[in-house]
């Protein structure tokens, strides 16, 4: 048993079980050299000790380790330690593809053709090295919170030119996900990804799986069978072009199907341009039955053959084409036991996410795990006005949801209340002081307030002479008001028409005195002098003299 703490290879310290496999554990792990964590796969102890598995598991890496694509989990180093055959691998902080659209209900199209397009390259570049995945289903399948898609468990994954590796009467995939061939019980290829693809595109479009059953036998026939239900039926604002994507890739002859994960990727990229507006259907041209037309053939072949033996010889050929049905029927028996056991072996708990509301983050931890589930490795810290500091606020996927056993759950932190620390801003710009304020989120007035001795303001007509409130705390949305000096200074009013000398008079209450002059240098009725010089600060209630030019009166 792997504990926390300990340390495979004297370089990866365990921190914490983060999820277990029928093959496998993944232990969330520091990598001491490299300072990073890193995830730890390790072959069950159970397991071990079987040469068979310890085979597969090495083949698993060694398959893996040949990928380098950004949208593939990394593996950085592969060995065995006192026992443990293991795998370490990029650690992943993110959701499933199949937490997300739980959480979601169903994604848009833009956010589809997104994912699609990642997943398409990283397969692309994984046949081009030969490689299958086998399993392609959204819970395989990690997002990032900015974004990005990464391909997980390519431990089933095939390399196509080892022969070694070929199971054909073994169907490892989801059965949701599962190409006819494979439920058939063929072998897989490229193209058996590309349907597992397509059935993975119509569920996020729509949020729900295409064939489903009350069991994995009724759901397996369902994929020989069955049409794929259309897409466009059910949603009015999904292109033909799409829906034919999704037609080609869940074709069930694969000879109707895409080539390869780079031809999905291209029409991926131009399904929304203009010259796909009008598409039609799309039309399959190879028969979707011609699997099943050659088994008749193939019957019709030995059939044939057995008329135009000699008839000495038919006895025996009898006798081993009854032992030949008898063997198929057995397998075909087995198989039907193992798909009605299938469902609950990979059947997983269902779990209602406790109430860790206002408990400490360690307490929350400790529960959630005890109810079987994971713990994210980062916790998300937010602000609160109803939870204290540093206990839980909520968790994601949301309380009282119900999750399956081993789901990944984030737990939101409380930082307290987002208070504003308000300080002593005398002295300083009211202006550069408001714009601060206001990015911090509060509402900021300013106001101008009277003075003892405004000969003390001249030039400092901008500071801050007082604030309510002066100093602590406030919350976003609050209001502070800020305060400058009432002090004003004299223009140059040369030129000037009354009306406007008089309502400079009437904001600072000062008495008005006008004189006449007469001048032919000044337009009429324009000031041509004051008695306070431009600059002299104001005093309100002060006596003001200006001096308006009048026409010159002509002599009679």
């Amino acid at each position: 048993m792997v504990t926390k703490g300990q340390r495979i290879n004297n370089r990866y310290e365990i921190i914490k079980l983060i999820g277990e496999g029928g093959m496998a554990n993944v232990y969330l792990a520091k990598d001491i050299i490299l300072n990073r964590d890193v995830a730890v796969k390790i072959l069950r102890g159970d397991l071990a000790d079987d040469e068979k598995f310890v085979r597969r598991f090495q083949r698993e890496a060694l398959s893996a380790s040949s990928l380098s694509h950004p949208n593939i989990v990394e593996m950085y180093d592969v060995g065995e330690d006192n026992g443990y055959f293991y795998i370490v691998m990029e650690y992943i902080e993110g959701v499933t593809l199949k937490q997300l659209v739980k959480r979601r209900k169903y994604l848009n199209l833009n956010e589809v053709l997104d994912i699609m397009l990642q997943l398409t390259d990283a397969l692309a570049h994984a046949h081009e090295s030969y490689i299958i995945h086998r399993d392609i289903k959204p819970q395989n399948i990690l997002i990032l919170y900015n974004g990005l898609v990464k391909i997980t468990d390519f431990g089933i994954a095939m390399a196509m030119n080892n022969s070694q590796m070929t199971q054909t009467n073994s169907v490892m995939g989801s059965v949701h996900y599962l190409p006819p061939e494979q439920a058939s019980g063929k072998g897989s290829t490229i193209k058996s990804d590309i349907y597992s693809l397509g059935i993975m595109m119509y569920e996020l479009l729509t949020g729900k799986l295409p064939f489903t059953g009350d069991n994995a036998v009724e759901i397996a026939l369902k994929h020989l069978k069955e049409k794929i239900p259309c897409i466009t039926h059910e949603m009015d604002n999904i292109p033909q072009s799409i829906e034919n994507i999704i037609l080609k890739a869940c074709a069930k002859n694969p000879k109707n199907r895409y080539n390869n994960s780079r031809e999905m990727y291209d029409d991926l990229k131009q399904a929304l341009n203009d010259e796909h507006r009008d598409d039609k259907i799309i039309e399959y041209i190879h028969p979707e039955e011609e699997i099943e037309e050659s088994k008749k053939e193939e019957v019709k072949e030995d059939t044939d053959k057995i008329k135009i033996e000699k008839i000495e010889e038919k006895k025996p050929r009898k006798k081993l084409l009854f032992i030949i049905i008898s063997l198929v029927t057995f397998l075909m028996v087995l198989a039907l036991i193992f798909f009605m056991l299938l469902p609950k072996l990979l059947e997983e708990e269902d779990i209602k996410i406790p109430d860790v509301k206002n408990m400490t983050v360690l307490d929350a931890e400790q529960l959630l795990e005890a109810e079987g589930l994971i713990v994210a490795n980062d916790t998300q810290k937010i602000y609160s006005d109803e939870i204290e500091l540093e206990k839980v606020i909520k968790t994601s996927p949301a309380i009282g949801r119900t999750v399956k056993k081993g789901s990944l759950i984030t737990i939101y932190e409380s930082l307290g209340s987002e208070k504003i620390v308000i300080e002593d801003y005398t002295g300083e710009n009211i202006y550069e002081v408001k714009a601060r304020l206001e990015l911090l989120g509060l509402k900021v007035d300013i106001d101008s307030e009277n003075v003892d001795d405004i000969t003390l303001y001249k030039g400092r007509e901008n500071e801050i002479i007082n604030q309510e409130p002066k100093e602590g705390n406030l919350s976003k949305g609050n209001q502070i008001i800020l305060y400058y000096p009432n002090v004003v200074v004299y223009p140059d009013m040369t030129g000037w028409l009354l009306e406007d000398v008089e309502e400079f008079v009437s904001q600072y209450e000062l008495n008005l005195t006008i004189l006449e002059s007469e001048t032919s240098e000044f337009t009429s009725g324009t000031v041509i002098d004051q008695n306070r010089k431009e600059g002299v600060l104001v005093v309100r209630k002060a006596q003001f003299i200006i001096t308006i030019a009048v026409p010159i009166s002509e002599e009679e």
